[in-house]
């Protein structure tokens, strides 16, 4: 499936990322001067120079792009003193993200970008590192021993990147029976436990508070959608349309139920609830509802081009009132889209959307979710992002923040550099801009 194709008529096309060793002259040269923009977030020339080599090492080709074979492949490189970089030094981390930000904004941001939230896990085997536990692996697609991290990315018509991260520490990791791990794993003892969608909630309003990032549109799966939290965070950013996935026992109402007080006496003393009145019927479930659908109230649209061709699905979609505690919450665009054929399945999804919004919107957000699946697909397998052994606290967010970074300069070389350079085989870093990190397929 190729990323730059669109619904006809709705949003706009992100472009493919087909950087080649060919477009790139100077690569080292590119590197430093974009490295030149985070010196002052170390207070030390040894820990720029291990930043540097780090992300040299990321671009480069070996196969296992770990610590110990980078700092072996890069001249001068030290690996110690790259551990001690990555999961002790201290980074101006609010810094090197404001400044991150503002060259995304320079180079991909766009009034109609779109922030993307998902999550990523990391197989481990050991239990030493930090966060880590038998829980969902969101790239294995069931229970696994790994860490877990929620991500926010950012896709203008420009191009496509990671831009902000938040390690998942299972509920578990803050009882007594972790405290030694916790200390082990250098944990922040102010540290709280927070959900997935606590953490995506966090994510999402700082990004709209500091404005580097400027956004219209906001999407992310079911995990999200089904979290009054990160709804809520999506009211602050006031003026940004979402569409986020819900579960198929979502229950809602077409119609706004009316509420009464219900009085009753609770020890001796009277009180009043908020009920729904007796004459309103139960809601549904959004699967019910859908099942109920005439089939007049399908349409049939393309949301993208495939390999083997256009990838078409039959889509409606209805007011409701969503249904929380047994009572009316937010009135919403419920959307429900579905594959073709006999036995279908449906995917639902709901959105704050005002009631004039066209369907193709829709459509076309229904479908865009595949930017931050190709982002994880391309950091992890050409720039080593689920490659890394460190366990502590910091390490997992250094490691990160680099391998954010080196996927995004690899679109700056694209943009800025790609286009003009008549290029030579062999240069540093070639090994990751070849055609391994031309996308094959769209997740939607």
């Amino acid at each position: 499936m190729l990323p730059e194709s669109r619904t006809q008529d709705g949003g706009f096309a992100i472009p493919r990322f087909d950087l080649t060793p060919r477009d790139v002259e100077e690569f080292l040269d590119e590197l430093q001067a974009f490295h030149d923009h985070f010196r002052a977030c170390f207070s030390r020339s040894e820990p720029r120079g291990h930043f540097f080599n780090y992300m040299v090492g990321q671009c480069s080709e070996l196969e296992r792009k770990s610590i110990a074979p980078m700092a072996l492949e890069v001249a001068g490189g030290n690996i110690r003193g790259m551990q001690r970089f990555l999961s002790d030094d201290i980074w101006d981390e609010d810094k090197m993200r404001q400044t991150y930000h503002g060259l995304v904004a320079a180079e991909l941001g766009d009034p109609e970008g779109v922030l993307m939230v998902d999550e990523s896990g990391f197989v481990k085997k050991g239990k030493e590192s930090v966060g880590v536990a038998r829980q969902y692996c969101g790239s294995l697609g069931k229970v696994e021993n790994c860490q877990v991290g929620v991500f926010a990315a950012y896709a203008s018509r420009h191009g496509y990147a990671l831009v902000d991260k938040r390690l998942f520490i299972p509920e578990p990791w803050f009882g007594e029976d972790y405290a030694e791990r916790r200390q082990r794993c250098h944990v922040p003892e102010e540290l709280r436990f927070h959900t997935k969608p606590q953490l995506a909630a966090e994510m999402v309003k700082a990004i709209r508070v500091e404005g580097r990032l400027p956004f219209k549109y906001l999407v992310a799966d079911c995990l999200y959608g089904n979290s009054p939290a990160f709804l809520d965070a999506i009211d602050v950013c006031v003026g940004v349309t979402s569409l986020v996935s819900i579960p198929s026992d979502t229950r809602c109402w077409l119609q706004r139920p009316v509420t009464t007080e219900k009085t009753y006496k609770y020890k001796g003393a009277m009180r009043s609830q908020r009920v729904v009145a007796p004459e309103v019927v139960a809601p549904l479930t959004v699967a019910a509802l859908a099942q109920s659908l005439p089939s007049s109230g399908w349409y049939r649209r393309r949301v993208s081009e495939g390999t083997k061709g256009p990838l078409e699905y039959e889509f409606a979609r209805k007011r409701v009132t969503l249904c929380k505690d047994d009572l009316p919450d937010r009135t919403v665009w419920l959307v429900i889209k579905r594959t073709l054929g006999a036995n279908p399945t449906y995917a639902f999804y709901i959105s704050n959307a005002p009631e004039s919004a066209p369907l193709r919107l829709f459509v076309w957000l229904s479908g865009i979710r595949w930017a931050v699946e190709q982002s994880f697909e391309e950091t992890k397998t050409e720039l080593g992002m689920a490659h890394y052994e460190v366990r502590k606290y910091l390490g997992w967010h250094h490691h990160m923040l680099t391998s954010m970074l080196a996927h995004f300069f690899l679109w700056h070389l694209k943009l800025r550099v790609g286009e003009k350079s008549t290029g030579t085989d062999g240069v540093a870093g070639a090994g990751v801009i070849g055609s391994g990190l031309t996308p094959t397929h769209v997740c939607n």
